[in-house]
C-alpha cells in the first residue's frame, strides 16, 4: 500500500469577504500605472464636450453577427462617426472590427477608439462545456485555463471585453440560466468567480491575449421569485451578505474591470438604478475601480418596472453609479436635457466617462487601437488541436456518475452496444446554451465520439424517440435554430426500431435529457422532468432486462426520481461542449474515471424547490426518516434531495477515515489543522473531491446546518490511501450578523470532512 500526504493551504488565505469596517479593496488583479492613466485621462477629459463624454457611455450592437437580445442598433456607422458610441458587441472578426474602429480613430474629433465586448460565457470557437458543468469538476487550474483560452481566442477575433463570469447563486432549477453559472454555494462560487477573471485578465491586460472580464449580474439575479426570469428578487440583507453576494465581491477583490447590472430589483429598486447597490455596496463598501455597464436595454426596462420615463430611468442609473448604456440609448438621449434642468451634474457624466476611459487605457488601445485586429491570430489561435484537447479534458471531468447499480459503466470497447435516443447523434445541442460565439457544426456528437474512442466496438444507432412531442414546446425551444427536430415517423415507429437494435447488444446507451435550449436565458420552466416521449423509450428500454447506462444531458437539475429507481446506471454529461462526443466516450470506455460531483442540489419533485444542503434547522426539525407530525416535513415526501449537493460518484470506491483535530480548542489569532485518511479501496485508480464543511452550533444569528469551507481535489492509484489535512482559522468561520459586521463568534463548532454534503458531524472544537 503506498500513503502519501497532501496538506491544503490554510483556507484564510482564500477568505473572500471582509469586514464591515474595512473599505479598502483586496485587489489582486492586473497592475496598473495609475498616475500615467490619470494623466492620460485628465487631458483627454479637458478636451471633451458634454456631448462627447455621454457618447463614451453608449454601448451598441449593429446587428448582423451575434444574436443576444431582442433589440439591434441602427444607423450605428453614423452614430459612431458623430461620437456617439463608447463601444459595440455583437460584431466579430478584425476585419470587421478594424471598420468601426477606423471610425472611431479617424472620423471623430477626438479619435477615441472602441470598446469591443462579447458574450464569450464558455469558451469562445472552442466551446467548453456550460458553466454549471464544468463547476462540477470542481477543478479551479482547469477551470482558469479554459478562460484563458477562450480569452486567447476571442482577442484573436478582435474582442476585448467579455461579458463573464456569471456568478449569480442559483437554487431554484426552475430558473434556465442557472446554467450558467456555478450552482448553489456562496464558497465554491466565489472559487470559481475569482478563476475565471484570472483566466480572463491575467496579469497584465495590454497583451493582446488577454481581455477585460465583466462579473455579472449584479446582484442576487439567481433567486427570481418563481424561477421566472427577469422576475422580482426579495431577500434580507443578512442573506444577501452571506449566501448571494460573496462571488460577486471575491471577483472585485480578483480585480475584475466590469460589473454588469441585473434585470431584477433589490429592495423594491431595479438594480440598474439602485445607488446603494452600485455604489454604497460596490464602491464604498468593496472598492470597485472599474465601471458598470447596464444588462441589455434594462435602463429602458426600469419603464415598465414604474421607475418613470426615460428620460427619468436614465438620470436614475446614473447617479446610482451605471456608467455605459447598453443598447437602450438612454443616456445618449436624455442625459444633456437632464443636466440642463438640473437633474443629473456634469461631474456625474464626468466620472462615468472616466470609467470608460480608464478601461480603454488598460488595454492599452489609447496606444494601438488595432492591437487586437491581427487577421493571422484567427487561424494560428482558434480552435487549435491543443484548445480541442482541453475542451475535452474540461468536459470528461465535468460528468457526474450519479448511479452505478448494475456497474456497467465502463463499458468494454469490444462490446456490441446499441446508442439509442434523440441526443445520440445529434450535433447542435451539444454545445449547450450560451455559446453565441461558437458553431455547433464544430461539435463532435455522441456516436462519433463512440466510435472514435472505441474503434473496435459494434455501435447501432437509432433516435427511439424525440426530445419533444410537444410542437408548442419545440417551438419555443427553436427560436435560435432548430434544436428540437420532431421526426416524420411517428413516435411507435421511432420506438419500435429502437427496440429492434436492442434486441441485438450487449448493453444500451441511452443518450437522452434536455434540448440546449430548454435551459440558458428566457428558458425557465415549472416541469423538471425528462420529456414524456423520452420517459416513455426509457422505460421500455428497461424493461428489455439489457445491461444499460442513460448517458444524461441537461443544463439544470432534473426530476430523475423514476428513472433513479430503475435497474440502470446513469452518467450526468450536461451539454459540454465542443468536445461533447470524445469526452462521453472516454468516460464510457474507462479512459478517464468520473470524478465530477454536483453543485447544486436534485430535487425529488419541483415541489421541493428550493432545495440546498445549506438550509437552516427549524424550530421544529425532523428528526428521522418518514413524515412526524408538527414537523417542518412533507406529507408526501422526504425533505432530503434525490442527489445532495457534493454528490458524484467514481468506477472506484473512496474509504474515509474519521475525521480528527490537532486540538479541540482554538483561539481567534490560533488555527487548528482538521485531517482524514482516504483509501481507494476500489479496482480503478481515480480523483476524489474531499470536502470540509462546518456547522456553528450557537450563534447571534440561526445558522445553516452545513457549510463548505473548504475542498481540494485529490489523485489516488487503487490500493492507495492518502491523508488529507486542512488548516483552519477565524477568518474562515466568519459571517455577516444582524449588523452586517463580518465577524466570528466564540462558541463549539461541528466540523467534517466527506464526500459530500450528505454526512453526520462526528467531532468538534471550540473557538475561545
Amino acid at each position: 500500500m503506498i500513503k502519501k500526504t497532501i496538506t491544503v493551504l490554510s483556507l484564510s488565505i482564500f477568505s473572500l469577504t471582509l469586514s464591515a469596517q474595512q473599505k479598502e479593496n483586496t485587489y489582486t488583479g492586473p497592475k496598473i500605472n495609475t498616475s500615467e492613466m490619470d494623466q492620460k485621462v485628465n487631458a483627454l477629459l479637458d478636451k471633451m464636450t458634454i456631448e462627447e463624454k455621454i457618447g463614451q457611455l453608449n454601448l451598441l450592437t449593429p446587428g448582423g453577427g451575434v444574436a443576444t437580445g431582442a433589440v439591434v442598433s441602427d444607423n450605428v456607422q453614423q452614430k459612431i462617426k458623430d461620437g456617439k458610441v463608447g463601444g459595440l458587441f455583437g460584431v466579430s472578426g478584425p476585419e470587421k472590427i478594424r471598420i468601426a474602429q477606423e471610425y472611431a480613430v479617424n472620423d471623430t474629433r477626438l479619435g477615441i477608439p472602441l470598446l469591443i465586448g462579447s458574450d464569450v460565457i464558455h469558451g469562445y470557437k472552442t466551446t467548453f462545456p456550460i458553466p454549471l458543468a464544468s463547476a462540477s469538476s470542481w477543478d479551479m487550474e482547469l477551470l482558469k485555463k479554459t478562460a484563458q483560452v477562450a480569452a486567447k481566442e476571442a482577442t484573436a477575433d478582435g474582442i476585448n471585453w467579455n461579458f463573464s463570469p456569471m456568478v449569480d447563486i442559483s437554487r431554484d432549477p426552475r430558473w434556465g440560466r442557472v446554467a450558467e453559472g456555478a450552482g448553489e454555494d456562496a464558497y465554491l462560487g466565489s472559487q470559481i468567480a475569482r478563476a475565471m477573471v484570472e483566466g480572463y485578465q491575467g496579469n497584465d491586460l495590454t497583451l493582446t491575449n488577454t481581455m477585460l472580464a465583466t462579473v455579472k449580474h449584479f446582484a442576487l439575479y439567481g433567486a427570481p421569485e418563481a424561477g421566472r426570469d427577469y422576475n422580482t428578487v426579495d431577500m434580507s440583507r443578512v442573506k444577501m451578505f452571506n449566501q448571494y453576494l460573496p462571488p460577486y465581491k471575491a471577483a472585485v477583490d480578483a480585480g475584475v474591470a466590469s460589473v454588469m447590472s441585473s434585470f431584477n430589483d433589490v429592495d423594491g429598486v431595479p438594480a440598474t438604478g439602485n445607488k446603494w447597490l452600485l455604489t454604497d455596496l460596490l464602491r464604498k463598501r468593496w472598492g470597485f475601480k472599474g465601471f458598470v455597464v447596464s444588462d441589455y436595454t434594462s435602463v429602458n426596462e426600469m419603464i415598465a418596472h414604474g421607475m418613470g420615463d426615460l428620460q427619468d430611468v436614465s438620470a436614475l442609473a446614473l447617479k446610482a453609479g451605471l456608467d455605459m448604456d447598453m443598447v437602450g440609448e438612454g443616456f445618449v438621449s436624455t442625459l444633456k436635457k437632464s443636466l440642463e434642468e438640473g437633474k443629473v451634474t456634469e461631474e456625474e457624466i464626468t466620472t462615468a466617462a472616466r470609467r470608460i476611459l480608464e478601461a480603454k487605457y488598460k488595454l492599452g488601445l489609447f496606444e494601438d487601437p488595432y492591437k487586437y485586429l491581427d487577421k493571422k491570430r484567427v487561424k494560428k489561435d482558434i480552435l487549435t488541436k491543443e484548445h480541442r484537447a482541453l475542451a475535452r479534458k474540461a468536459a470528461a471531468r465535468s460528468f457526474v456518475l450519479l448511479k452505478k447499480d448494475q456497474n456497467v459503466l465502463p463499458i468494454d470497447k469490444k462490446a456490441k452496444i446499441a446508442l439509442i435516443g434523440p441526443l445520440g447523434n445529434n450535433q447542435s445541442n451539444m454545445p449547450g446554451t450560451w455559446a453565441p460565439t461558437g458553431d455547433f457544426k464544430n461539435a463532435i456528437p455522441v456516436l462519433e465520439g463512440l466510435k472514435n474512442v472505441a474503434p473496435k466496438a459494434s455501435i447501432t444507432y437509432a433516435k427511439g424517440a424525440n426530445i419533444t412531442n410537444d410542437e408548442q414546446m419545440a417551438k419555443n425551444v427553436n427560436v435560435f435554430g432548430p434544436k428540437v427536430e420532431i421526426s416524420k415517423e411517428s413516435p411507435e415507429e421511432l420506438l419500435e426500431q429502437a427496440l429492434k437494435v436492442a434486441k441485438d447488444a450487449d448493453v444500451i446507451v441511452a443518450a437522452v435529457g434536455e434540448a440546449s435550449e430548454m435551459s440558458g436565458e428566457a428558458s425557465s420552466k415549472t416541469d423538471l422532468l425528462i420529456p414524456e416521449s423520452q420517459k416513455k423509450l426509457i422505460r421500455e428500454l428497461a424493461k428489455t432486462g439489457k445491461r444499460m447506462v442513460l448517458v444524461l444531458m441537461s443544463g439544470r437539475p432534473l426530476n430523475i426520481s423514476e428513472e433513479a429507481q430503475l435497474p440502470i446506471d446513469i452518467l450526468q454529461v450536461w451539454h459540454s461542449g465542443v468536445e461533447a462526443g470524445n469526452a462521453i466516450g472516454d468516460v464510457i470506455f474507462g479512459d478517464y474515471n468520473p470524478s465530477g460531483k454536483l453543485t447544486a442540489s436534485w430535487p425529488r419533485n419541483v415541489g421541493q424547490v428550493p432545495v440546498y444542503y445549506s438550509m437552516k434547522t427549524t424550530g421544529r426539525p425532523g428528526t428521522k426518516e418518514g413524515f412526524e407530525k408538527f414537523k417542518s416535513k412533507y406529507l408526501d415526501v422526504d425533505n432530503s434531495p434525490l442527489f445532495p449537493f457534493g454528490y458524484g460518484l467514481s468506477y472506484t470506491e473512496f474509504e474515509y477515515g474519521d475525521t480528527t483535530l490537532s486540538s479541540k480548542e482554538m483561539n481567534m489569532d490560533g488555527s487548528i489543522t482538521v485531517s482524514t485518511t482516504i483509501k481507494n479501496t476500489g479496482d480503478y485508480d481515480g480523483e476524489e473531491v474531499v470536502q470540509l464543511y462546518i456547522h456553528d452550533k450557537v450563534r447571534s444569528i440561526t445558522p445553516p446546518q452545513k457549510q463548505l469551507i473548504g475542498f481540494q481535489k485529490i489523485n489516488l492509484k487503487k490500493g492507495e490511501s492518502t491523508t488529507v489535512e486542512f488548516k483552519i482559522t477565524a477568518e474562515d468561520l466568519k459571517f455577516y450578523n444582524s449588523s452586517l459586521e463580518f465577524v466570528a463568534e466564540p462558541g463549539e463548532f461541528e466540523v467534517g470532512i466527506a464526500p459530500s454534503s450528505d454526512f453526520k458531524f462526528s467531532n468538534s472544537f471550540t473557538l475561545n
